[in-house]
């Protein structure tokens, strides 16, 4: 059953309860990278691989995404500074416990390419919280895998 999560700025991705925050490099130029995030939000299920749906709504200000497993997310851009930062909150979800999510993702440049770096912070039930801090090895390497999708995606 989906519900409402509490609205959060951008502000919350530093203080929220649970951050997990992961790094990569890749060959791609910011530039590209901002674009395929921000300016190509439908071949994310191209690249991310839980991400099963990914379209944008009302004119790019908001993101509906669907993952393998049933997961489901209504979202709001929060920031989408081309080449540096792109960021997120979920506004509606049915994954149980979650109080607030947002998602960011920051790219400065390391040499001809990229360091990417996604942070996840959240909010929510202490089960919830928990969950989250177990995952984070499986979201560790879902994060891994997919800059390197993207990379390829971006080099074919």
């Amino acid at each position: 059953m989906a519900h409402r999560l509490r609205p959060v700025g951008h502000e919350f991705v530093a203080t929220a309860p649970v951050r997990l925050v992961f790094g990569r490099e890749v060959a791609a130029a910011p530039e590209r990278v901002h674009r395929a995030l921000a300016g190509d939000v439908s071949g994310w299920t191209e690249w991310f691989g839980p991400v099963t749906l990914a379209r944008p709504l009302d004119d790019g200000a908001g993101r509906e995404i669907r993952l393998r497993g049933g997961a489901r997310f209504r979202e709001t851009v929060l920031v989408a500074r081309e080449p540096e930062a792109y960021a997120y909150r979920v506004d509606v979800t049915n994954t149980p416990g979650a109080r607030a999510l947002a998602e960011e993702w920051l790219l400065t440049p390391a040499g001809p390419g990229t360091r990417v770096r996604w942070t996840f912070a959240a909010d929510g039930t202490a089960v919830f919280r928990l969950a989250l801090r177990a995952a984070r090895p499986g979201l560790g390497r879902t994060f891994r895998n997919a800059p390197a999708a993207l990379d390829r995606r971006l080099a074919g």
